[in-house]
């Protein structure tokens, strides 16, 4: 199995944050967006839009490949699925130490509402299985956000940076 990475192109982002409203949609009890803020306990987001001098970034967990969060986690709480796959929580073995919250280098994991255990993207393992995309790259209306193999978006980088050296060096050539 090819590793796949949510990756966003932030020129795009308008930072209509549906990508966290429907995140948080997708992991409530219903799965629906009416119902959802009925529930006794409201669905939390596991992405959070960012404003970075003039852009605005979605945030997500990036699902390391050496993941300190598991490393960390006394519990065993947070576990890696595989080479290339999510690191997930597994939320009843989940003591609340903030370990993870502590050595995550992207600052995206936090504590759930009742600040007893932590909560993260897991992917949207759950509609991975039933061949659909995380919620937050369906739901966005701009496409920002994306579910490629990592080798398709390194070779599309690769492509528009070719691209900007060639044009610079033209423009150059005809002065």
């Amino acid at each position: 199995m090819k590793k796949k990475a949510i990756v966003a192109d932030i020129e795009r982002c308008m930072a209509c944050k549906t990508c966290e409203i429907m995140c948080a949609v997708a992991h409530s009890n219903s799965k629906e967006l009416f119902s959802s803020m009925l529930e006794d306990q409201p669905p939390e987001k596991r992405i959070s839009v960012e404003k970075a001098e003039n852009f605005t970034v979605p945030l997500q967990c990036r699902h390391c490949e050496d993941a300190p969060c598991v490393s960390i986690c006394p519990t065993k709480a947070m576990i890696k699925l595989g080479p290339g796959q999510a690191v997930i929580l597994e939320k009843e073995k989940c003591i609340g130490c903030k370990m993870c919250i502590l050595v995550c280098p992207f600052g995206v994991i936090k504590l759930d509402r009742e600040g007893k255990a932590i909560i993260k993207c897991d992917l949207c393992i759950e509609r991975l299985k039933e061949g659909k995309l995380p919620a937050c790259v369906s739901s966005c209306p701009t496409k920002t956000l994306e579910f490629k193999e990592i080798e398709e978006f390194t070779k599309n980088v690769k492509e528009k940076a070719l691209e900007k050296i060639i044009s610079a060096f033209q423009d150059r050539k005809k002065k």
